[in-house]
């Protein structure tokens, strides 16, 4: 177990770098992706992809879901399509689509898994049972499933990493849409079961990109004035700025480049919840943080990656007491890297990973 474990943090490391398309404010059934539009994602990072079993779990997620309904009134059938979708941006492989979109017919339809089984073949079959074995551990009460209880057993429920993938995408869009449940209190339900089980599970595995989006989302449920308070004053920090992370990607780039390294550098603005967070673990104003801005500097190697934290300490100031090295002691998901905080390009504060 702990080695596939390891196989499979691994495999994940490549696929951090890749972003989940965010949604467009509301998506409506003709904005689904279609059939084609699927297979062709998928075909396009994996030329071998089987075209007949993403085809196959198409129609049969479409019609087995046949006139159900979500809250916001799509057809349900449009939501596993939004999950598999979220997927293919992963670049999953065939087997981790289909069970996307076949995740709910066992438990919302009348699909058996003998069917599944039988139409998918047997990997499909195990990884759809695994999906809703998971969904109906949401069922326990509170008291069942305390928060770090419930994430020590989903862990040890999944023996497939990937059942995992296809249940955190699943409360991903769960998430993005969860504005159209009208009852207060099943929204704040789900969003505190969301930043206590799902946004620390997601870490766990190494899927940061998809942690940082769902404690968001969570938080504009639970804190709504106090995430509309962090994004007023980011709204202030970018006027007369809206290409300052372009402008500073741009200055490190030639400053490692001059040095004789080449890199892929990414930069962001940290989400609202991260803000916040940081703001209540050190009791600080929004002014006084130091990284509002994050950069990931991408190179080929372990020595060239020390080597551009020398040019990059080299040419701006370091704050003290900023520097972690999680390459020689990594974290426990395996996440291995060095942050360093600097007076960086335009005299900004940065936090450069």
């Amino acid at each position: 177990m702990a080695a596939q474990w390891r196989r499979a943090r691994a495999s994940l490391a490549k696929w951090c770098p890749f972003r989940l398309r965010k949604p467009d404010a509301v998506r409506h059934i003709g904005q689904m992706l279609r059939q084609y539009e699927l297979v062709e994602k998928v075909k396009g990072y994996d030329p071998e992809a089987d075209e007949d079993l993403l085809n196959k779990a198409y129609v049969f997620s479409m019609k087995a879901h046949g006139t159900q309904l979500r809250a916001s009134g799509d057809p349900y059938f449009s939501h596993p399509i939004e999950v598999a979708g979220l997927l293919t941006d992963l670049k999953l492989d065939d087997e981790t689509i289909a069970t996307a979109i076949l995740h709910d017919t066992i438990e919302d339809t009348l699909a058996t898994p003998e069917q599944i089984e039988k139409l998918f073949g047997g990997n499909v079959a195990r990884l759809v049972d695994g999906v809703t074995k998971l969904s109906k551990i949401e069922a326990l009460t509170e008291n069942e499933r305390a928060a770090e209880n419930l994430r020590k057993f989903l862990l040890a429920m999944s023996d497939d990493i990937r059942v995992l993938l296809v249940k955190l995408a699943d409360r991903l869009h769960n998430m993005r849409t969860l504005h159209f449940i009208k009852n207060p209190d099943k929204r704040r339900r789900i969003a505190a079961e969301t930043m206590e089980i799902y946004a620390p599970l997601a870490e766990r595995i190494g899927m940061e990109t998809l942690k940082a989006e769902l404690e968001d989302l969570a938080f504009a449920e639970l804190r709504p004035d106090a995430r509309d308070s962090v994004l007023h004053r980011l709204r202030h920090l970018r006027q007369g700025d809206v290409d300052l992370v372009d402008r500073i990607v741009a200055e490190l780039t030639q400053v490692l480049r001059a040095a004789g390294i080449e890199a892929e550098i990414f930069g962001r603005e940290k989400t609202p919840y991260s803000i916040w967070r940081k703001m209540e673990r050190k009791n600080v104003a929004f002014e006084q943080l130091s990284d509002i801005m994050a950069f990931r500097v991408h190179v080929d190697s372990l020595p060239t990656c020390y080597a551009a934290l020398g040019v990059v300490h080299g040419a701006y100031h370091m704050l003290p007491g900023r520097f972690k090295d999680f390459i020689s002691t990594p974290k426990p998901n395996g996440y291995r890297s060095l942050h360093t905080t600097i007076i960086g390009p335009e005299r900004r504060k940065i936090e450069v990973q």
